[in-house]
């Protein structure tokens, strides 16, 4: 049995459990395939996951710690001179629950019952105390990173948004532009030597989160309502109904 994929989690972690709350990711995945949110959150089979990117998770972490040394000392970053950026990371109490996987920041969304919920890398605050979500992104291309015209870059820009719409809606006054602080691994060196170098990039992006409220509304009709039809840009919705026309999903001897 594999340790890493466990279908048909607890029904308490489903829609109508005590335990179901409304991620980021799980608004994301409504965006992507109705179908696959329904069966997810409704009837409690995910998607099976991708592995882990590690090498990028210790990045975001020591872009952390970095940005926590100016944190403390209410300064500014020398990326954030460099791009011209009058800010400097934001001090709240709750700044380390908001950037844990699991907590984040939440809301609760009177309207559907939804707890929202979702873990922000970073938060900044100008002048004129506006708080800017940044979100920290690490690649390795040979071309340098400056803007967001991949298609899965639609998946990063809703993700900035949601974390605008979460901390609007617990009360701080949010700036439409946030950041996304993207680390481009260098291939162009002679050797390894044990050491992988970056080149970081600072990418402005106006955010807007007006869609939220309509697609809350939707996410509420779609899980009290039946099964959405299986989307035809779903690898996932594919791949399931080639399975069910081989006509083999009972077939022992397979």
């Amino acid at each position: 049995m594999s340790d890493y994929y466990k279908p048909n989690r607890k029904s308490d972690w489903n829609y109508g459990g005590k335990r179901f709350r409304l991620s980021r990711s799980k608004v994301d995945l409504f965006r992507q395939c109705p179908r696959c949110f329904y069966v997810d959150n409704k009837l409690g089979v995910a998607r099976p996951p991708g592995y882990p990117f590690n090498l990028n998770s210790a990045v975001d972490h020591l872009l952390k710690k970095e940005f926590d040394i100016h944190r403390a000392g209410k300064t500014a970053h020398p990326l954030m001179k460099k791009y011209g950026i009058d800010a400097v990371p934001f001090s709240h109490k709750d700044i380390d629950v908001w950037r844990e996987n699991f907590k984040g920041l939440e809301y609760h969304h009177e309207l559907t019952g939804f707890t929202v919920s979702g873990a922000v890398d970073d938060v900044w605050v100008n002048p004129a105390k506006e708080i800017i979500v940044v979100d920290y992104k690490s690649t390795s291309k040979d071309e340098a990173i400056t803007t967001l015209e991949e298609s899965w870059h639609e998946g990063y820009k809703r993700q900035m948004e949601v974390y605008q719409w979460l901390l609007r809606h617990n009360g701080f006054v949010v700036s439409d532009t946030g950041y996304f602080v993207y680390a481009n691994g260098k291939k162009d060196k002679k050797a390894f030597d044990g050491k992988l170098e970056f080149d970081i990039t600072i990418i402005p992006y106006k955010g807007s989160d007006e869609w939220m409220e309509p697609t809350l509304r939707e996410i509420k009709k779609t899980l009290d309502g039946a099964p959405p039809l299986p989307s035809e840009d779903c690898d996932y919705c594919r791949y399931r109904e080639a399975v069910k026309e081989l006509g083999i999903e009972n077939d022992l001897s397979i």
